[in-house]
């Protein structure tokens, strides 16, 4: 048995799992226990169908997800958190997109691969993770073939995670902070570090080390992003030092170093400004020093005229 129709046996039982879920939403840490079925909405605000933003072939992201051919992102809108910096706020905060249904979903999915996407980048799909493999069995049926990254902020609950062994192929996760008083004050997102290291770990179970194939494309794996912010309040270097003890000292990271104040970021002083070169250099220079090597590193920082920060609302693409 192909690998497709392995992944179609295996989704067909969690969606049987996964039936009825969103009449009593437990599926991400907040346990909102909302009727989205029945039109309740819960912390994310998502109703009952996907909300999609855009979709596109995307040349932005890692060179194994872009790749040549771009990645298949699929920006879902809505969100479980609610950082006050978030620079996807535009749909992740302010809720714009097109509510679809299942079937038009993995259409979707299909347009992608048609496209020639390497990938299909299930952008922040925490809140769907239902839809989503429902649609997923739609398109598998179809002749999805394609690996499906899991593209996250990190605020997920384990016990959705674990249905997806066998589904997901790449994990694309956050690792935002590495200290709950800094998670709750600027993402609202309470107990973030304890689900954020039991969601990695959960991850690399799955899915291990990144696997390229011959053209450096990634198949199967785990990618850990760490978006370095002001002031040291990601606590990056914590969440290194874990990484290399509990995760893997073959992980792959991306060490970003594209913070800019924006959405409501400038009523916190200390984040109301970019990160310097030097804060951004201590953070690839401590993963050098534990020997976390894999990966990729941005360019150094550049002190922008602070008019341009906040007016980067992504454009709306193609929907």
């Amino acid at each position: 048995m192909d690998r497709r129709s392995l992944k179609l046996k295996k989704i067909k039982k969690i969606n049987e799992l996964f039936k009825g879920s969103l009449e009593n939403c437990i599926i991400c840490p907040r346990r909102c226990c909302v009727n989205r079925a029945n039109g309740e909405k819960g912390y994310c605000r998502a109703p009952a169908n996907p909300v999609i933003y855009s979709y596109c072939a995307h040349h932005g992201e890692e060179p194994p997800l872009s790749g040549t051919n771009g990645s298949g992102a699929i920006f879902f809108a809505h969100c479980n958190m609610h950082c006050v910096y978030c620079q996807n706020y535009y749909f992740s905060q302010l809720d714009t997109g097109r509510e679809m249904s299942i079937e038009n979903l993995s259409k979707v999915m299909l347009n992608l691969q048609m496209r020639g996407c390497h990938n299909i980048n299930l952008v922040s799909p925490t809140h769907f993770v239902p839809q989503i493999l429902m649609a997923l069995e739609m398109a598998l049926e179809l002749g999805l073939e394609i690996p499906i990254v899991y593209n996250t902020s990190g605020y997920d609950l384990v016990n959705t995670l674990k249905p997806l062994d066998g589904i997901i192929d790449i994990y694309l996760p956050d690792m935002r902070y590495s200290d709950n008083e800094m998670a709750k004050k600027y993402s609202d997102a309470p107990n973030y570090v304890e689900h954020n290291k039991d969601n990695v770990k959960e991850m690399q179970k799955q899915v291990g080390d990144l696997v390229l194939d011959e053209n450096g494309i990634g198949r199967k794996g785990l990618i850990i992003r760490l978006l370095v912010l002001p002031e040291g309040a990601s606590g990056t270097k914590a969440t290194l030092k874990f990484i290399e003890e509990e995760v893997s000292k073959n992980a792959y990271l991306s060490i970003m170093s594209q913070y800019y104040p924006t959405f409501k970021a400038y009523n916190y002083k200390e984040i109301s400004r970019g990160v310097t070169g030097e804060e951004y250099a201590n953070i690839v220079d401590e993963a050098f020093f534990l020997g976390l090597n894999n990966g990729w590193i941005q360019e150094a920082p550049v002190n922008l005229d602070p008019k341009f920060w906040g007016t980067n609302i992504p454009p709306k693409m193609e929907i």
